[in-house]
């Protein structure tokens, strides 16, 4: 199975989860200049997949934020495909279908179905700091890039690039 980086961006920060197979390598969050040099500069792109979630217009008006957010997520695939790598865009409400069966999960839901999936229980997935899980270390917008990495290998999302 193709080695998945899988990104939650935010305004400034963006959580990151690098996933082979099923296995967590790492997560963690960092600022968005951080994460953009690093897309830069990976090592085997084409040997990668980067899935990003993507967002969703439902009428509503939206602040700055998303627009800034909008900015960020076209910085980071252009990024990855001058390089010649692959990108699946992941709306969070294929997420909230693909892991919890239904589009009106809240984040909690989506935590929990992850901890499901990796488990049985919080004690196996995540663990403790002797004993660590598969989940151990994920944490804040990490969980969400967890998500969207964990969709984008089930093949839901919209591929761009190369």
């Amino acid at each position: 199975m193709t080695r998945i980086v899988a990104l939650d961006p935010g305004t400034d920060r963006t959580g990151c989860v690098v996933l082979d197979g099923a296995r967590v390598i790492s997560s963690d969050v960092h600022p968005n200049e951080w994460m953009l040099g690093h897309l830069r500069s990976a090592v085997d792109v084409g040997e990668q997949l980067l899935a990003v979630e993507w967002l969703a217009s439902y009428g509503m008006p939206v602040g700055k934020e998303v627009f800034v957010t909008a900015l960020w997520i076209g910085r980071f695939v252009e990024a990855w495909v001058s390089r010649g790598g692959r990108v699946r865009l992941v709306y969070r409400r294929d997420v909230k279908l693909h892991l919890c069966g239904q589009a009106r999960a809240k984040d909690p839901n989506v935590r929990q179905a992850l901890i499901d999936l990796y488990g049985p229980g919080k004690d196996v997935a995540i663990g403790r700091k002797a004993t660590p899980g598969p989940l151990y270390g994920v944490s804040s917008h990490a969980w969400s890039a967890l998500a969207v990495g964990v969709t984008a290998a089930a093949g839901v999302g919209q591929e761009v690039g190369a």
